[in-house]
């Protein structure tokens, strides 16, 4: 792992770019490597550490860039590999540090691995993929070959799609080969055999291509999907109608995320390389697995989606917190935080207003842990609406990747003002743009980097202990401290207000959400300071979802 400063996804804050609906430069109205490029000092305006890329890589698109036709180039609907390496270079010059989707579980059924894979049973590409014959009569198999009653096993695929009450089977069968195929996905998605070491190496070569580019880590997709139980029994009846990419945790995955760990650990050149894990599985137990043990590391970070499905309630909030500083207190773990993403309504829709989603703000930016930001929840956009028929997405998740509005003009800053992929979100063209808001003290966008800049100034907030602190009903509050370096914060989660009591001394507003009392200011760096900074002893009144960051202004203890 190295020593302490090279872990420096400890205290970063990562951004994510969805490129479809970040901005368009080339007029298709398609998001594109170079509109990322375009507006890099967007994310270092904003104070960001590090930027996530979801896929860009050349794909049929059936499930937007997670089927991968060729793991080492770029689409052309994206742009070039030389504009990557321009993007990589800028972001670097801003200190920016870059991360990559790794999409290690299924390949598109148009990449080359896959087309030879299925051309014949005596490929040798074919035990790259899992196929399997027919269920036979004695194990219950029913039907004329290729039938659903010849299924090998009663797992489900991920998406449902238009006109289906049920997931369909997550197996397909080739006709050309007679033999079914496993996808825990779409069907233009096959899984991969990671019990095949020419697999394993294949994307071992993938991560190392990356890095000679010069990322600095990979957000891996679906890792807990890669382990499978070879015998590939039915599933329980309790579920077997669940999706099995949302069961399936093999023990046989945790030595592949060792060899992937070993890789990205040993690359020769500064600064450390890191992997960040899609564990979608329901309890926190099973995701802090996929962190290994001290002797035998896997992941560096992994991503924990409890947020994603709470409401906005103190109790459930409190809960999952809980869980997390239980199971990720030990040295070798570190919690990550995020409230939406590409696949997830975002949490501006989900909470209902934009009190609480500056309130969750100061959730996700003053927790133990790693925050990710989704692109455009500093402007606390809402999804989309999609009209009827309008839906493209195979899952549904078109509204929360709408495109990001840049200004207020026809195009919202988006090249030759071509129609985006997908509709803009609510408030487009007033003031949810990046221009409106940059033109506004008080906006979302500034509360964010407030934020940030506070977690920046802060080793309490950006790295230290954690620990709850006496709160009134409705509210959660709790101190962050590092050394001499401490931090209160407080968010209530009540539409009425509430008193607080504060630990001893005077302490000073560094960042709120309200308007009043100097709350919006930030007192750090040389930050302007709109209407002074507040100071309270003894108690602070919040306003109903209203949250607050105080620190020392006098002696505590």
């Amino acid at each position: 792992m190295g020593d302490q400063p090279s872990r420096w996804w400890k205290s970063a804050v990562v951004y994510q770019v969805y490129p479809r609906s970040f901005c368009d430069a080339s007029g298709d109205g398609v998001g594109d490597l170079e509109g990322i490029r375009r507006h890099l000092d967007h994310l270092a305006w904003l104070g960001v550490d590090a930027m996530w890329l979801s896929p860009f890589y050349p794909s049929p698109m059936a499930d937007f860039g997670y089927d991968v036709a060729d793991h080492c180039d770029v689409d052309p609907l994206f742009g070039t590999i030389e504009e990557f390496d321009a993007l990589v270079a800028q972001a670097h010059a801003l200190g920016i540090k870059v991360l990559v989707d790794f999409v290690p579980n299924h390949t598109s059924d148009q990449h080359p691995w896959f087309v030879s894979a299925r051309s014949s049973r005596d490929s040798p590409r074919r035990g790259w993929y899992w196929w399997r014959d027919d269920r036979p009569d004695e194990a219950g198999g029913s039907g004329p070959p290729g039938s659903e009653g010849r299924l090998p096993n009663n797992w489900r695929s991920a998406f449902a799609g238009a006109g289906r009450s049920s997931l369909p089977p997550a197996w397909t069968w080739d006709e050309r080969t007679g033999q079914w195929y496993l996808h825990q996905f779409l069907a233009e998605q096959p899984d991969l055999n990671w019990g095949n070491p020419e697999v394993a190496e294949a994307m071992a070569e993938v991560l190392r291509f990356w890095m000679r580019r010069g990322v600095d880590g990979f957000r891996v997709d679906a890792i807990h999907c890669l382990g499978k139980d070879p015998g590939l029994p039915d599933l329980p009846s309790h579920l077997e109608a669940l999706p099995r990419s949302a069961t399936n945790d093999h023990p046989s995955v945790h030595p592949v995320v060792g060899a992937l760990r070993q890789v990205v650990d040993g690359w020769p050149e500064p600064p450390a390389r890191m992997m960040v894990g899609e564990v979608f599985l329901p309890g926190a137990e099973q995701v802090v697995a996929y962190y290994g043990t001290p002797d035998a590391p896997e992941l560096h970070l992994a991503f924990n989606f409890s947020p994603t499905f709470a409401p906005w309630d103190p109790v459930e909030w409190r809960r999952r917190v809980d869980e997390v500083e239980t199971l990720m207190g030990a040295a070798h773990t570190w919690p990550t935080w995020f409230l939406s993403n590409h696949d997830r309504p975002r949490h501006r829709s989900r909470y209902g207003s934009d009190a609480r989603a500056r309130a969750a703000a100061v959730l996700l930016l003053t927790l133990r842990g790693t925050p990710f930001v989704y692109q455009g929840e500093e402007l606390g956009l809402e999804d989309a609406p999609i009209p009827a028929g309008g839906r493209v997405d195979p899952g549904g998740r078109d509204g929360c990747r709408a495109p990001i509005p840049w200004d207020g003009s026809g195009g919202h800053g988006w090249a030759g003002g071509a129609r985006p992929w997908l509709p803009w979100p609510p408030g487009a063209g007033g003031g949810r743009s990046v221009a409106a808001q940059r033109a506004e003290p008080f906006s979302m966008l500034h509360l964010y980097r407030r934020l940030i800049a506070a977690r920046r100034s802060s080793p309490a907030l950006s790295t230290g202990s954690f620990a709850w602190r006496p709160a009134p009903g409705g509210v959660l509050a709790w101190a962050r401290r590092a050394g001499s370096d401490e931090r209160f914060v407080a968010v209530n989660f009540a539409d009425r207000p509430a008193r607080v009591v504060l630990p001893a001394g005077t302490w000073a507003a560094e960042v709120g959400t309200g308007a009043g009392a100097g709350r919006g200011a930030a007192t750090f760096g040389g930050a302007a300071t709109f209407g002074g900074a507040a100071t309270f002893e003894g108690a602070v009144d919040l306003a109903g979802d209203e949250a607050l960051v105080l620190r020392p202004a006098g002696p505590t203890r």
